[in-house]
């Protein structure tokens, strides 16, 4: 039984667009989820201009993971990671207390190609969110996967189906890939207070009604969350356990607006580090939003 059904929202972030499906005004969160972005799918010709590169930017009191099924994206931050994020991984970057990075599409400039991913947020519970910031790479060959026939399922995150993820997380959740045929039916775990599904391709089916990309099925707490694809179909599963209100300002994520207008006062003074090699250039502070907050 579903509760909610999101569409996502175009929203044009510098040289191309993503769906925007979380934060909503009906729902903000899924479990610790706060952000979620569909990005793509797309092609960037060779050449492409290095606007449309996301430059360094802040984060605090989250984790992010940005999961591509196509192309490549390069990440630097300001703990001294630079990696290749690239299909199938895994790359947890926890901002904790603050963190800055950048992701810049340098194989596409250099060769042109597809781009085609979904970006989230975890909120993390109040003892840590001001945890040291770290990165994290894990390779797809690392994380636990289930292939049963025709249906394949990879755990990025958490725990799921008797399988845990080796991926660093600091509240009670999980966040899957699902690549199904047409017929088949699969179910969220069970034992989660809040489960959601997002359609990145093709269409599925949730009592009697026709769900097709771009839009995230919010399930009914503790009851049977079911899906059936009546197309091959890819969708990503997500949920867990509520960590409580959160605010989001920007790139912030914090449970006091204090803490927001604080990391809003570090970035405008430039008293947050850049990425040691990508400190030419940052993204500035945006105006605040009006009264009532952002538009979502």
């Amino acid at each position: 039984m579903l509760d909610l059904v999101i569409d996502q929202r175009r929203r044009d972030i510098g040289g191309f667009e993503v769906g925007r499906v979380l934060p909503f005004a009906r729902r903000r969160m899924v479990g610790p989820f706060i952000f979620f972005d569909h990005l793509g799918p797309m092609r960037f010709p060779q050449g492409i201009a290095r606007t449309v590169d996301v430059r360094p930017h802040p984060h605090i009191g989250l984790a992010t993971v940005t999961y591509l099924f196509d192309g490549e994206i390069m990440h630097r931050d300001s703990v001294g990671s630079e990696q290749a994020i690239l299909p199938g991984e895994v790359n947890w970057m926890i901002a904790g207390r603050g963190i800055t990075h950048s992701e810049r599409f340098e194989r596409a400039r250099a060769q042109g190609g597809d781009v085609h991913g979904i970006q989230s947020w975890v909120a993390l519970p109040l003892e840590h969110e001001a945890t040291a910031p770290a990165f994290t790479h894990y390779e797809r060959a690392t994380l636990p996967a289930l292939d049963e026939g025709s249906v394949f399922m990879r755990l990025l995150a958490g725990t799921a189906f008797g399988l845990r993820s080796s991926v660093t997380t600091h509240s009670p959740l999980f966040y899957l890939h699902w690549a199904l045929p047409a017929g088949a039916t699969v179910q969220l775990p069970s034992e989660y207070p809040e489960r959601a599904a997002y359609v990145v391709s093709g269409a599925v089916e949730v009592d009697g009604h026709r769900y097709g990309a771009g839009r995230m099925l919010l399930y009914a707490p503790r009851l049977e969350a079911q899906l059936t694809a009546t197309e091959p179909s890819i969708v990503m599963g997500l949920g867990g356990e509520p960590v409580g209100e959160r605010f989001i300002e920007w790139n912030f994520v914090a449970s006091s607006r204090e803490r927001i207008e604080q990391a809003k006062a570090d970035w405008r003074a430039r008293r947050m580090k850049l990425p040691d090699k990508d400190d030419a250039e940052f993204v500035p502070l945006p105006p605040d939003p009006p009264p009532g907050g952002q538009p979502l």
